[in-house]
């Protein structure tokens, strides 16, 4: 029965990308095989493959279960396509061109029924051509010969980016990502433009191989539309009803900014708005932060993702979803949607009552298994759990955690505190020519981008300093930027040699204009700068400039 096999050796499973485990393909009448080499199973530990037996490392294709053999030209020389009665598409590489003839052969003598065609690829170099759909493969043909193909399990996200122009964004690679070695650029997104009107008739026909729809209803649309419908129905990105655990509507979005609806699945959620949708597995959500605005009136759920989703060349590290705190809603969560549902019964209740922001992030919190940071013990002047602060030219909230600080809601930023070198204060001592009630903080990162937080209220410095000498983080001098030091008591006691130098500039001053600069003055000076009793450089400094100004108060 051995010698009714035929091997070749040193061919690649290519089902998945980057995969580079190398094995031996056999064939016989009972159908297709591949084994993965010794020592070449550790690259597919963690990817699925259909019909791949681990940890042996063995495809086995029943004869039964294949529909097309495919012969091409691919990267690594030639390549065999085995499409499946299923709708799978399995890839095995390596071949040689003196390979063809004995493959060729054994397809016609072992897999009785089937053939080995030869596909052509096409070579021209044009960017236009025709989309054909065929199972979960879309092929860009050009003259009728197929020039690429797009699997559509990989696509992540469609939408129409103008009125004639479909974009395709593509879902990073699946398996040991972080174990890949020489990692080469990817394709992340493809772009179409698709002239031209058809009808609705037409567009079932496009769009699915099922029955056309009802002869005479018939519309005409952008074939651009047509063509996003049909991507979206191949890779299993339009709406599903039915079999979600939970459905969140119209909830605001702030980034990436509107209203989207979320469905909530066993595995994934689905983000649907009237432009874009998004399938974000859960895998890919890194941390969930739940923390109040500024004006106490709101809340705000900030999901981190990675890798991050995109519209164009926009990338969304971060989802930040703000509700009113004090609507309340009922939601029933179904956990008989499928069996993979269940296990999330443990982590939540099958009813909730209460407020809406409370459920979506205890919701989030169950499905993903992350931890939910929910502020910290920090308290600024007014009892916020955040201070106002500018990061370049963008307004928002910086927010002292337990292990970081964040900022948001644009650009949404997480800074762990075991990323942070040094933080430094700026502007923070009062003079003559910094009469701003504000001051800033630059933190110095270990090897990273540092960052610098602007136009924060001086009556947060307190409750700042407090939280860093608390968390052991190193603070450093403006002035002199390697050296610790501590900014309780400032305005008295920072830089006192200068504080004396200037003191006895202004005396100077003073005597020379036969003003006394006795203790009964210095009293009349502290009541000219009202609830000021630290700032004492800046009283002197406008005692001296102005004289007259006390009066005038």
């Amino acid at each position: 029965m051995g010698d009714a096999k035929v091997r070749f050796s040193d061919i690649y499973l290519a089902t998945e990308p980057y995969i580079r485990s190398v094995g031996q393909v056999l064939i016989g009448a009972a159908g297709i095989g591949w084994k993965a080499a010794e020592g070449e199973t550790e690259a597919l530990e963690g990817v699925t493959i259909p019909g791949l037996t681990m940890p042996a490392g063995m495809l086995a294709l029943q004869r039964d279960d294949l529909r097309r053999l495919q012969w091409q030209r691919v990267a690594r020389g030639y390549g065999l396509r085995v499409f499946m009665k299923n709708g799978t598409l399995h890839k095995l590489d390596g071949f040689t061109a003196d390979d063809y003839e004995n493959l060729r052969d054994a397809v016609t003598r072992l897999l009785r029924g089937l053939t080995l065609e030869t596909r052509d690829i096409s070579t021209k170099g044009w960017n236009w051509g025709k989309p054909d759909f065929e199972s979960t493969t879309m092929t860009f043909r050009v003259d009728n010969r197929p020039m690429f193909d797009l699997p559509m399990s990989h696509v992540s996200n469609t939408n129409l980016a103008n009125k004639n122009e479909v974009s395709i964004e593509f879902q990073p690679p699946r398996g040991r990502l972080l174990k890949r070695k020489n990692v080469p650029d990817e394709l992340v997104e493809v772009r179409f433009y698709v002239p031209g009107t058809t009808t609705t008739a037409a567009s079932a026909k496009k769009g699915s191989d099922d029955e056309a729809s009802v002869a005479g209803d018939e519309e005409e649309v952008s074939a651009a539309s047509v063509f996003h419908d049909t991507i979206k129905d191949r890779a299993d990105l339009g709406q599903v009803i039915g079999d979600s655990i939970v459905q969140f509507s119209e909830i605001l979005c702030l980034i990436p900014r509107g209203r989207y609806n979320i469905d909530m699945f066993s595995n994934f959620l689905r983000l649907r708005g009237k432009t874009y949708d998004y399938k974000i597995p859960y895998e890919h959500v890194q941390r969930l932060f739940l923390v109040p605005k500024p004006d106490e009136l709101h809340m705000m759920f900030i999901v981190g993702l990675n890798p991050p989703i995109r519209q164009g060349q926009t990338r969304y590290p971060y989802l930040v979803l703000q509700f009113v705190r004090d609507e309340e809603q009922a939601v029933d969560l179904n956990f008989d949607a499928d069996e993979a549902a269940r296990k999330h019964a443990a982590q939540l209740r099958p009813h909730y009552d209460e407020p809406l922001y409370r459920i979506v992030a205890t919701v989030f919190k169950g499905v993903t298994g992350k931890r939910l940071v929910e502020g910290s013990n920090f308290r600024g002047y007014h009892g916020s759990q955040g201070i106002k602060a500018s990061l370049k030219a963008s307004e928002g909230t910086l927010y002292p955690l337990e292990k970081g600080f964040l900022f948001a809601p644009k650009p949404t930023l997480y800074i762990p505190h075991s990323e942070i070198a040094s933080i430094v204060f700026s502007r923070v001592e009062a003079s003559s020519s910094n009469k701003m009630r504000t001051f800033d903080l630059k933190f110095n990162m270990h090897g990273a981008q540092d960052y610098q937080f602007v136009s924060i209220n001086r009556e947060e410095h307190a409750s700042l300093e407090d939280y860093m000498t608390e968390h052991a983080i190193k603070m450093l001098s403006e002035l002199n930027e390697t050296a610790a030091v501590s900014y309780k008591g400032m305005d008295m006691d920072s830089d006192e040699e200068g504080g004396r130098a200037t003191a006895r500039a202004i005396t100077q001053g003073a005597a020379a204009l036969g003003i006394n600069s006795g203790d009964e003055d210095s009293e009349e000076d502290e009541d000219f700068v009202a609830g000021s009793e630290s700032d004492v450089m800046e009283e002197f400094d406008e005692d001296y400039v102005s004289p007259d100004d006390g009066d005038d108060e």
